[in-house]
């Protein structure tokens, strides 16, 4: 039996699509959320943490390994792990790990990166005033 990790995510990496194609093995994806942060987006996203702020996202079952390849990768490296309180959208409390860079974004927005995560949160039912707030610039 695999252990896996309850994990937050807030990009591109919500699609269980995405996670397969790079080699990961998905277990029990479910619409949540954190609070008390905000989504930032520059080449890529990130959270910053923002009193009041509500981010959406997926909780999705990885191993420890299968994290460690994702966030090897090429452009991902500087992300760093952090615990969160992910919210299912049934209501369910879980502590989650989540990876988020240790500085905000200082590059413009890549604008195919958000048009992407956007059409992403569209498809997973996200409200639609936070699906539109995905094209500004952190």
């Amino acid at each position: 039996m695999r252990r896996t990790v309850e994990s937050f995510f807030y990009g591109l990496f919500m699609s269980v699509e995405v996670l397969r194609q790079s080699g990961a093995r998905p277990v029990d994806p479910r619409r949540s959320y954190v609070d008390g942060y905000r989504l930032a987006i520059g080449e890529r996203a990130t959270l910053i943490p923002c009193h009041g702020g509500r981010c959406y996202g997926m909780l999705i079952g990885l191993t420890y390994a299968e994290l460690d390849r994702l966030y090897g990768s090429p452009g991902l490296t500087d992300y760093r792990p952090a615990p969160v309180l992910a919210q299912t959208v049934g209501g369910t409390a879980v502590p989650a790990l989540c990876y988020i860079l240790p500085a905000p974004p200082r590059e413009r927005a890549n604008a195919g990166y958000a048009a992407r995560l956007q059409e992403l949160a569209r498809e997973l039912g996200f409200p639609a005033e936070y699906v539109e707030s995905l094209v500004v610039v952190s």
